[in-house]
């Protein structure tokens, strides 16, 4: 069953999960014609291939730690720490420990 997206002006909780975060699963918030917001969950050690997106992208660490590997550079992304990557940016995203983050991106037309 997929999950459903929230309607236009739906508040959506987006809190830390603490003693939740073990069950806790990556999931799309909304998508608009214009932006994307996805949950992001990672468990310790759990990574994101590289890649990268035509808009640009805000990476939010809601809790715990997470490394954004740029090229050869390794940046540090802690929680309550905020990240905008700009289009096109090839990026890799690894949790050092168990992780949520609010990931946005802008979608380009066409």
């Amino acid at each position: 069953m997929a999950l459903l997206h929230a309607s236009p002006a739906q508040a959506i909780d987006v809190n830390p999960y603490g003693a939740r975060l073990g069950s806790a699963r990556t999931h799309a918030l909304f998508k608009a014609d214009d932006m994307e917001v996805i949950r992001v969950v990672l468990r310790a050690g759990q990574s994101l291939p590289p890649h990268h997106v035509p808009g640009s992208v805000s990476l939010h660490c809601l809790e715990g730690r997470f490394e954004v590997l740029l090229g050869q550079t390794v940046h540090q992304l802690d929680s309550g720490q905020l990240m905008h990557l700009p289009p096109n940016m090839p990026h890799a995203v690894r949790a050092v420990e168990d992780s949520s983050a609010l990931v946005t991106i802008v979608l380009c037309p066409g």
